[in-house]
């Protein structure tokens, strides 16, 4: 803990917010934008519990491809058919985040991030539950082969079928179809989904700037690394939603910053941050803070730049 505190107080002055993510409740001035995110963000624990449930076809898909047959190759289709719908459930999924995301980002990244984030809470919270759909969706596709085994075999399938001519009642075709392939092909395809439209939602005429963007999600990560560190929450569930909010605003800030998050002069905690996921402790022997490491030592942009200091770069190593 002497370490941790160490690492809040070198060189800058802790920010001091509390974000109640247990009880928040939105103001009238945030009314609308929060029912319209709560719409979509209702979804996103049953799109999980569907993704952690998702067995795959890879028995049928073995038979029809060890041993072909009539019989094989149809009972391989219509095993993959239900499959490839659930994973049109996901990707629609992402589309729906695609809409909001921007729309968060504007609200709470003005000219005072920090204010706006402190007095908007409850859209801080959606924020928040948007990064944490985002790594826990991402962690589960990443440990399931089935997703993008199942789908490349429905995509081998349907161009027989169309020379075939038996393509008549098949509702996922070649353009949904290849932009379903394109996203599961990437290994983290929600974090892509919120970085790319990050960057198209910054350089568009009228929309918030590259600086007001990355210094709401740096005033996010620190303020989530505070309360952690503070012990501002009793509950590992809650204060594992920190991290992962932490987590993936260090993330989205290294994808859209110039110079990533890791440069010696980010304004992101980074030291503080590194060790906060090292040392933290749940008390439930499931939950562990590793894949929170591996997506900050996988999925960042410039981990590996020359200009991330040495001590940075051990840290995540170690």
């Amino acid at each position: 803990m002497g370490a941790l505190l160490s690492s809040l107080k070198s060189g800058r002055e802790p920010l001091d917010i509390f974000l109640d993510f247990e009880n928040s409740k939105p103001g009238e001035d945030e009314k609308d934008l929060y029912d319209t995110c709560n719409e979509v963000l209702a979804k996103g624990d049953v799109i999980l519990k569907k993704l952690l449930a998702y067995k795959g076809c890879e028995e049928h898909i073995r038979k029809a491809i060890t041993n072909p047959s009539t019989d094989n190759e149809e009972a391989a289709w219509e095993a993959v058919l239900p499959a490839v719908d659930q994973l049109q459930e996901f990707f629609d999924y992402a589309t729906e985040l695609e809409e909001i995301f921007p729309k968060l980002l504007t609200a709470l990244c003005d000219a005072q991030p920090k204010h706006t984030i402190q007095n908007k809470q409850a859209l801080a919270k959606q924020l928040a539950d948007v990064l944490d759909f985002v790594l826990r969706f991402d962690d589960a596709k990443m440990v399931n082969p089935a997703i993008q085994n199942d789908f490349s075999y429905y995509r081998r399938t349907l161009n027989r079928m169309k020379i075939n001519k038996k393509d008549a009642n098949i509702k996922i075709r070649d353009e949904l179809a290849n932009r379903m392939s394109l996203f599961f092909a990437y290994p983290t395809p929600m974090m892509r989904v919120v970085s790319e439209v990050t960057a198209k939602h910054i350089n568009d005429a009228g929309a918030v700037s590259r600086d007001q963007v990355t210094q709401g999600l740096s005033v996010m990560a620190n303020v989530c690394f505070e309360m952690v560190l503070n012990k501002k929450f009793d509950k590992d569930e809650t204060n594992m939603f920190c991290l992962r909010a932490m987590t993936g605003s260090i993330i989205l800030y290294d994808h859209i910053h110039v110079q990533g998050a890791f440069i010696k002069k980010s304004p992101i905690n980074m030291k503080g941050c590194i060790m906060q996921l090292k040392q933290y402790q749940p008390s439930d022997a499931s939950v562990s803070t590793e894949g929170l490491l591996n997506a900050l030592r996988f999925t960042t942009l410039h981990l590996n730049d020359d200009t991330t200091p040495g001590s940075i770069k051990a840290l995540l190593i170690a």
